[in-house]
């Protein structure tokens, strides 16, 4: 699969807003606005997994050599997986799962 493919626009399962490809990155791989995402890689952007969850923000944690992550967790099989942060985040729907995250 190119990385064409791999990046493209998509409609979000969670929010309904129209998302464009990431212009700086790799894989557009969740919303910037609800930073939600769909659990359909098994491995980052192979597209392979028969899943197709909502994948739902559960936390940030930073990571050495990758930076701020999201860590989404599927709400139909409950695989937890990480996603960096793009540049065009939400950043106040950020700050609001970290301090969700911290009452925990």
């Amino acid at each position: 699969m190119g990385r064409k493919t791999e990046n493209s626009d998509f409609k979000c399962i969670n929010c309904g807003t129209d998302v464009a490809a990431i212009k700086k990155g790799t894989i557009r791989n969740h919303c910037p606005f609800c930073l939600h995402s769909v659990h359909i890689d098994n491995v980052p952007g192979d597209r392979a997994n028969n899943c197709h969850g909502i994948m739902c923000p559960a936390g940030i944690v930073s990571h050495s050599a990758k930076g701020w992550q999201i860590v989404h967790k599927c709400k139909k099989c409950g695989f937890e997986g990480r996603n960096r942060l793009a540049d065009d985040d939400d950043m106040d729907k950020v700050a609001e799962i970290m301090r969700k995250a911290a009452l925990h």
